[in-house]
This record gives C-alpha cells, sequence and structure tokens, in this order.
C-alpha cells in the first residue's frame, strides 16, 4: 500500500524556556498523521538548522549529533520499508513501534463495542441514554460475534480488518441468517459505524470504512388512530378499573405526543401554568435530553386531573398511575379488540396519532409540532406530514372547485 511518508528533526521548547539547549525531537507523518518521539539529545536553539533539521557547524560535537540523527532517520526509514514489504497497514504509530522493536496494540472490534455498551451503560444509569438504545447495541454486540464466528470462524478480529466486504457480508448475514427486514438491517449497520467512527477518533485505524458507504432503506408505512378510531376507544366503557386506566395512559400520550418513558417519569409538578393562562406540561425528552413544552387540550388535562389524587400519584409525585411497558402492551391489545380497533396499539401509534390526527390535521403549522415533540430536527416531524392523504385531499379541495368551473 503506497502511503505519503516524510520524517523532520526538530527542537521542542519546554514551557517558559528562557535560554539553554532544548531535546531534539522526531516527526514520523504517515498520510498526514503524525506521530514525535524523542531523538534523546539536546541542540542550542542558535545552533540549530531548522530547515536541514541538524545541528549547525563542523566541529566535533555537531559532526556527532548530525550522524547520530542520520542513523536514527535510517533506521525509522528501513522500518518504514519493513512494513511495505510485509504488506502490513502502515501508520506512524506503527512505524515508530516497529523501529522502537514495539508491538503495536491490535485492537479488536468485539473490544470496542464491549467498551462502547459499558461506558454506555453507565450513562444509562445516570439516564443520559434510554435503556433501549442500550439493548440495541447488546444485540449488535451478539449479532457481530455470531457473524465472525460464522464467517470468519473466530471470536474476534482485528479492528482494521474492517472494510467495505466486511459491511457487506454482515449486512447479507442480517438479511439471511437474522431474517432481518432493510430498515433493521440498517439500524444495526448505522450503529456498527458509531462504533468504528469511535475506533478513529481512538486513532485505532486511520481510515473510516464507512465513507462513501451508502446504507439502505425502505418506506414504511406508519399506522396512526383516525378521529373516529379514537373516539371509539375513549368512548368505549371497560369492565375492569386496570383496563380504563391503561386506556386512560394511551389516550394522554395521543394528545400530548409524549413516549412511554417521558409519561412515566412525569410529575405533577410538570404541569404549569403557561404563557396563556392555560395549563402547559414542561419537561424534557428522556432519549435525547430535549426540552418538552406541550399546552394541555382538555381532554387531556381531564385525564390528569382524573388521577390527581390515585395514592400512586401522591406518594410518588407521579402525574399519571403508569404500569410496566410489557403489561401496559398487553392490555392494550385487549383494548384494541374490545374497541373494535384492527391496528397494533402502542407507544409509537400514540405518538404519530398525536403529530397527525390531533394536530397535522386540524391545522397546527409543522414547526409547533415539531418543538411538541422534542424533535430536534424537523425533518423527523415531516416523516408525518408525508403520511397524511386526508390533509392533502383538504388542501386540495379549493383546488377543485376553481379547476371545476373551468
Amino acid at each position: 500500500m503506497k502511503t505519503n511518508f516524510s520524517l523532520l528533526f526538530y527542537l521542542k521548547k519546554p514551557k517558559n524556556y528562557l535560554k539553554g539547549a532544548v531535546p531534539v525531537y522526531l516527526r514520523i507523518t504517515v498520510d498526514g498523521k503524525p506521530v514525535e518521539m524523542s531523538a534523546s539529545r539536546k541542540c542550542e536553539p542558535e545552533l540549530w538548522n531548522t530547515k536541514a533539521g541538524h545541528m549547525i557547524g563542523t566541529k566535533e560535537d555537531a559532526k556527532t549529533l548530525n550522524s547520530y540523527l542520520d542513523k536514527m532517520k535510517a533506521g525509522v526509514t528501513a522500518a518504514h520499508t519493513a512494513l511495505c514489504v510485509e504488506d502490513a497497514e502502515i501508520s506512524a504509530e506503527g512505524v515508530k513501534c516497529k523501529y522502537l522493536d514495539k508491538a503495536e496494540k491490535a485492537h479488536t472490534i468485539m473490544e470496542a463495542i464491549k467498551i462502547h455498551n459499558k461506558n454506555m451503560a453507565a450513562l444509562v444509569e445516570k439516564e443520559d441514554y434510554a435503556e433501549g438504545t442500550l439493548r440495541r447495541f447488546k444485540v449488535l454486540e451478539k449479532h457481530v460475534k455470531e457473524y465472525l464466528l460464522f464467517k470468519y470462524q473466530t471470536g474476534d478480529l482485528n479492528v482494521r480488518n474492517i472494510d467495505h466486504e466486511f459491511i457487506d457480508g454482515f449486512d447479507f448475514y442480517l438479511h439471511t441468517s437474522k431474517d432481518n427486514d432493510t430498515n433493521t438491517a440498517s439500524k444495526h449497520l448505522k450503529n456498527l459505524g458509531k462504533i468504528v467512527r469511535i475506533c478513529l477518533r481512538n486513532k485505532w485505524i486511520i481510515t473510516d470504512p464507512f465513507f462513501g458507504y451508502k446504507l439502505k432503506s425502505k418506506l414504511v408505512q406508519r399506522e396512526y388512530l383516525t378521529a373516529e378510531e379514537l373516539q371509539n376507544i375513549a368512548g368505549k366503557k371497560y369492565s375492569t378499573a386496570r383496563l380504563t386506566q391503561v386506556r386512560d395512559f394511551f389516550l394522554f400520550s395521543c394528545y400530548t405526543g409524549l413516549s412511554y418513558a417521558d409519561v412515566q417519569k412525569l410529575k405533577q409538578t410538570d404541569i404549569r401554568i403557561g404563557i396563556d393562562g392555560e395549563k402547559w406540561l414542561f419537561s424534557y425528552r428522556k432519549k435525547t435530553g430535549t426540552p418538552l413544552a406541550v399546552p394541555l387540550i382538555p381532554v387531556a388535562a381531564d385525564i390528569l386531573e382524573r388521577y390527581k389524587d390515585h395514592p400512586f400519584c401522591v406518594n410518588q409525585n407521579r402525574a399519571l398511575p403508569i404500569s410496566s411497558n410489557q403489561k401496559m402492551n398487553e392490555y392494550l391489545v385487549e383494548i384494541a379488540a374490545l374497541s373494535g380497533i384492527v391496528k397494533t396499539l402502542g407507544n409509537r401509534i400514540a405518538k404519530r396519532t398525536f403529530a397527525t390526527t390531533v394536530t397535522l390535521l386540524n391545522g397546527v403549522p409543522i414547526e409547533s409540532v415539531s418543538k411538541m415533540m422534542g424533535h430536534t430536527n424537523i425533518r423527523t416531524t415531516q416523516l408525518y406530514a408525508k403520511m397524511l392523504d386526508e390533509r392533502v385531499s383538504s388542501d386540495m379541495a379549493p383546488l377543485r372547485q376553481i379547476f371545476a368551473s373551468i
């Protein structure tokens, strides 16, 4: 592999330097990436030729130093040549290690993933990351380990061996052996890309194997509830208190756009009077830390009022008594069946319903919807707008009337 390789001797003056000899250093640069090493010699700055990288003069001390530096330069150049002959990946650190007869530490992809997941687990405890995000990286760890055994018959691989061939093979493995669809496989590859970029920052690798690699995706038809379906759920009388309670939680998410984690941590003190003198919900998205400010429409405010004296809410300073996510989903299956809803109810469909049926279809500007949902990029909110055939129909209605009279 051809590389741009250069050497430069220079003087490294310490802080608060006044006078006297200073250390001589050698800078090794490979493809623009430098590393330095001490030459274990010193020289007076006024006797140093910066351009030549040598000591000025013909006296014995100058000849001795320059001879030593020439020998050192020849040794480092020989180390670089040896790496080229070995067809090894060449880096400035690798040349330095070769010259010093030290093996450059090889880092592996599984090592990188494990370190990342350990650090993320600590951040999950501090609520800087959601538990679900960590689970996705643990799944990635499992898939990569199994792929290495399947493809390379090994439990680990030097991270420098990650290239387009590895990425394509892993993508194919996810589609075939793991039966992942295109979007799921791309999410795993995106997470792997994050790991690789950390390796790049740590200088474990010198190039990004994902550079120029295009992740694939397919448009997914995301479901949301219509106004009629929302009314069916809201108007249904359930025989047990637990179903009524879960129904209320689900409706609250539909009318505020909050995720399960955000509703679960919502406190009674998060409900305050806003700029318009009405009740607002002030919080932050657990997933991103983005501030939330959502005006409460009457139906959402009524749900909160219904549970303000509930023992759990009073004792735990919570706005709603929330079951575990698993239990909630089990109960929502029953609620869907009893309400005549054929769609799978859950927090995702609740958030989509808020973005579409509750807000966008009622003329709320997309910028306001984006802010209320805590999106960091309005393009995320635009995904919901693309789903709205009803809005397109209403927007085109005046145009139909204009052209009908022509």
